[in-house]
């Protein structure tokens, strides 16, 4: 069964610059943090001016959504920037990936009763484009009677077809990552719809996009590792897929 995860933690600004107002908009994505003290989670979405707060031997990585820009980063304070960070006292490695870019249209929401401030992209103004698979998708307002099956189906021509069923518990907002599924892979230069409860997205995958194993392995454990380690080397910026709101 796929699985998917929450984001809904918010940023604190701390460290050398004084504490920025919350962004207006997101503007990159938490791939992965290593830190028991950052106020940030895997998968949420940080905006500009944002300041993160790392530990020596911390590690964060980011990817932004316009720029593309892939960052690791160790140590220091983040501050987060409109293309890229600004990194005080600490080490970072960039690297361009393949993403949607300045394709993408942003928008933001506010966060949960807490009155921390939580971000979550919202609608995408042309067909988007996956330049890595299985997609990682981010789960649509859904309504109390939709059907909570994921369908993705190939458009272009006859063919391919996937259901997954969407955990009960998942939010709205939360994630469900497709390469924890045992699914045929996606083709690329296919064109695709998924559709879950009422809701749509038709997408195309990129022709040289990347493909990630899928499933679970089977055997010894260190053939699992070795799976979640090539399902994890792919950004996640260049196979998020997002539904338009309705």
């Amino acid at each position: 069964m796929a699985a998917g995860l929450l984001a809904a933690n918010g940023l604190a600004a701390t460290g050398a610059w004084a504490k920025a107002p919350a962004p207006l908009v997101p503007i990159a994505l938490v791939e992965d943090i290593a830190s028991t003290t950052a106020d940030v989670e895997f998968m949420d979405y940080v905006g500009t001016g944002q300041v993160i707060q790392l530990a020596p031997k911390d590690t964060l990585v980011l990817s932004y959504l316009k720029s593309c820009e892939h960052e690791t980063i160790t140590g220091g304070t983040v501050r987060i920037g409109a293309e890229r960070s600004d990194v005080q006292g600490g080490k970072v490695a960039r690297t361009k990936v393949r993403c949607n870019g300045g394709q993408m249209r942003l928008a933001s929401q506010q966060a949960n009763a807490s009155g921390a401030s939580s971000f979550r992209l919202q609608s995408a103004p042309i067909e988007p484009v996956l330049y890595a698979v299985p997609p990682m998708v981010q789960i649509p307002r859904l309504q109390a009677n939709d059907n909570r099956t994921l369908v993705i189906e190939r458009i272009d021509r006859p063919g391919q077809r996937i259901e997954v069923a969407v955990a009960g518990d998942l939010a709205n907002g939360a994630f469900l990552d497709l390469a924890k599924a045992d699914i045929k892979p996606l083709t690329r230069g296919g064109v695709y719809r998924a559709t879950l409860g009422s809701n749509k997205v038709t997408f195309k995958v990129d022709a040289k996009a990347k493909v990630a194993k899928t499933g679970a392995a089977k055997g010894k454990a260190n053939k699992s590792k070795s799976a979640k380690s090539k399902t994890e080397k792919l950004p996640i910026v260049s196979r998020l897929l997002r539904f338009p709101p309705g």
